[in-house]
């Protein structure tokens, strides 16, 4: 039981990872579809650079996720790929379409009608794909997922009505919201351009907007869209409280530090937001995997599997750690978007 417990915690600390690291490229796609101004096109060249020596390795917690799924939680894999299909096949069409059309953008010729067309579909796809993501979370913890473990965890509800609601829509928004204010925090710092820092300073004091805006929907909408211990635990149980005071602090603080122009402070209370809020949903998710019928201990593979899966994990970690720390010392140091942006914006 403790190995699935410890599995469980893995899984949303790689989940945290990934709303930290990815979210922010996903934010910085909805900035490029929103560029505007005389500096649009110095916007575009800033997210370009700023995401390209990173965004595909961001997408390891994600794999990570899913093979923690699949490995240690079978039947929670298997109801999450059934009952919610639909979100998540065009959530990975997104993720790949993104992929695929940034690559072509970047080499495609400068200034041609294609490349503008694989720029859109970029966009289009960093917007809509955070959405589907957020409702993906948002039904899991509506309750409307129901199966029956004594019948091997056989799907008894249909393929629309877990997720066409308006709490999981709302916890979508949500998230776009709040990926669009990380990528603005560290876009920032991205530049050492006072214009462009300018810029995105604006857009994440306005996307903080939206994160206040779309919380609050999303508390109100849990209390009746949510499952019912899920939301007494978001809303109403002492330790969500501390979470609650931790996130405002955090986003006080961090909208102070934007106003005051302190930006890598800014940057790292951002991320710590972002942090806050996918470790309170975790803790107030448990025991459920999927609310109300998946828990972390139905759920849970065999010992010797979750007991072997943790060595590997274990052994993992020596090796992609020291990885990640390496790419992002050599990309991430210093603001890549100086010499390079100015040639390109030429």
């Amino acid at each position: 039981m403790i190995l699935a417990w410890i599995l469980a915690a893995i899984l949303l600390v790689a989940l945290i990872l990934y709303a930290v690291l990815a979210g922010a490229d996903f934010g910085a796609g909805f900035w490029d579809l929103f560029a505007s101004g005389p500096r649009a096109a110095r916007q575009r060249d800033l997210v370009a650079l700023a995401i390209g020596p990173v965004w595909e390795a961001n997408h390891v917690w994600l794999v990570l996720v899913v093979v923690l799924l699949f490995t240690a939680f079978p039947p929670a894999f298997s109801t999450l790929t059934i009952a919610l299909h639909v979100p998540l096949a065009l959530m990975l069409l997104g993720i790949v379409a993104r992929a695929s059309s940034y690559v072509f953008r970047n080499y495609d010729v400068a200034g041609d009608r294609v490349q503008r067309r694989w720029g859109n579909l970029f966009a289009y796809a960093s917007v809509v794909t955070p959405v589907l993501l957020g409702v993906v979370v948002g039904a899991i913890s509506s309750g409307a997922i129901r199966v029956a473990p004594e019948e091997g965890f056989r799907v008894l509800t249909g393929f629309f009505a877990p997720w066409v609601r308006v709490f999981p829509f709302a916890v979508g928004f949500f998230t776009l919201s709040l990926f669009a204010f990380v990528a603005a925090s560290y876009l920032i710092r991205e530049t050492r351009d006072p214009e462009l820092q300018e810029d995105f300073r604006v857009r994440a004091l306005v996307a903080q907007g939206g994160v206040l805006v779309f919380a609050v929907i999303s508390a109100f909408t849990a209390r009746v869209g949510a499952h019912e211990q899920f939301a007494i635990a978001l809303l109403g149980s002492w330790w969500s409280w501390l979470f609650f005071a931790a996130a405002c602090f955090v986003a006080t603080a961090s909208t102070a530090l934007l106003l005051y122009r302190m930006y890598e402070l800014a940057r790292i209370l951002a991320a710590a937001e972002a942090a806050i809020v996918v470790a309170g949903w975790g803790f107030a998710h448990q025991p459920f995997l999927i609310a109300p019928d998946v828990t972390i201990a139905n759920a849970a593979a065999p010992v010797a599997t979750l007991r072997l899966l943790v060595i590997v994990l274990a052994a993992g970690v020596v090796i992609l750690f020291p990885s990640l720390y390496w790419l992002y010392r050599v990309f991430k140091r210093e603001p890549i978007f100086e010499e390079m942006g100015r040639e390109r914006a030429e």
